[in-house]
């Protein structure tokens, strides 16, 4: 097959967007796709101070490696979960991070949560009994509070995650399924900062393709884990991208008209937010400052309380 816009050999033919490229087209082509999205949707400008939450997946490398080359100021966050899983889990994303880092001349905030907190994420969700023998919750809510404390500390316009338009159509199809309006209405590539103590959000790889993300990393020569999350499997989000993968296989485009669709109709008022009773009463947790709609400590605090507790 030859490349749609110079004749040579593509190395990637992407039938929902009716284009196959060759290498070098395509190293060219996805950032300035990257690019339009984030103007598309005002997620950030061109000075603004960028933190990119990196794990060591292609994802978020990749995007770092993104906005780099288009010259955006992005420095890296990396958060140390102690996961092992008999693969070193944890131990691997962190040195592949430092190395991709350190090949760029990047510059990377390291959190290690055992370091940190005195124990890894398994350990916080055993001794805590959440997530059901799963550490999931645990680790959801321990990256929300680090990655918004970090940002807002560190004086940056920006947070930045690496999540695909594959993660979002996923995220889409559940909230759909189970009807959860809340998280409907709120769904969307930004999440401004609209209330004290938050930091504003943005997804700048939104609407591309998890597929285009490892063609972009593997021409790149970047070096990523491939291993997904050892307590991953079986999770809620993985069935519903393999259902919708089953759609884009007979119907290619699929994930992206649904996800384009949807911001389309909210742009139109559907999903229009409503006022959020519990946010209006938004506070400083008086353990660590971050803003909670909690009584007294944010729920994160009375974790990491109840595991030094029950530690003693």
């Amino acid at each position: 097959m030859k490349c749609s816009k110079c004749g040579d050999k593509a190395v990637i033919n992407m039938r929902q967007h009716k284009l196959a490229l060759c290498s070098e087209d395509y190293l060219e082509w996805l950032p300035g796709q990257v690019k339009r999205f984030i103007e598309k949707y005002r997620m950030f400008r061109q000075s603004d101070r960028v933190l990119v939450a990196v794990s060591g997946g292609k994802d978020s490398l990749s995007l770092w490696d993104i906005l780099w080359r288009l010259g955006y100021t992005a420095d890296g966050l990396y958060i140390g979960l102690g996961i092992d899983g008999g693969i070193g889990y944890s131990d691997e994303s962190r040195r592949l991070t430092e190395a991709f880092a350190a090949e760029r001349s990047l510059h990377l905030h390291i959190l290690s949560v055992p370091q940190e907190y005195g124990e890894t994420i398994p350990e916080m969700a055993q001794r805590t009994h959440r997530g059901r023998g799963k550490p999931c919750s645990v680790c959801g809510l321990s990256k929300r509070h680090i990655m918004n404390r970090l940002a807002r500390e560190g004086g940056y316009d920006v947070l930045v995650t690496g999540h695909n338009l594959d993660d979002e159509a996923a995220t889409l199809f559940g909230n759909t399924l189970n009807w959860i309006p809340g998280h409907l209405s709120r769904q969307w590539p930004v999440l401004e900062a609209d209330l004290p103590g938050l930091v504003r959000k943005a997804k700048p790889l939104c609407r591309i393709y998890e597929r285009e993300m490892a063609a972009y990393a593997l021409l790149r020569g970047i070096e990523y884990i491939y291993d997904e999350c050892p307590y991953a499997e079986g999770s809620k989000s993985i069935y519903y991208k393999e259902l919708l993968n089953q759609m884009e296989a007979d119907r290619p485009g699929a994930k992206l008209s649904f996800y384009v669709s949807f911001l389309e109709a909210k742009e139109k008022g559907l999903f229009a937010p409503q006022a959020d009773p519990q946010m209006v009463h938004l506070h400083a947790c008086p353990s660590c400052g971050q803003a909670t709609t909690a009584p007294g400590e944010c729920a994160f605090c009375r974790m990491v309380l109840k595991v030094e507790k029950d530690r003693q």
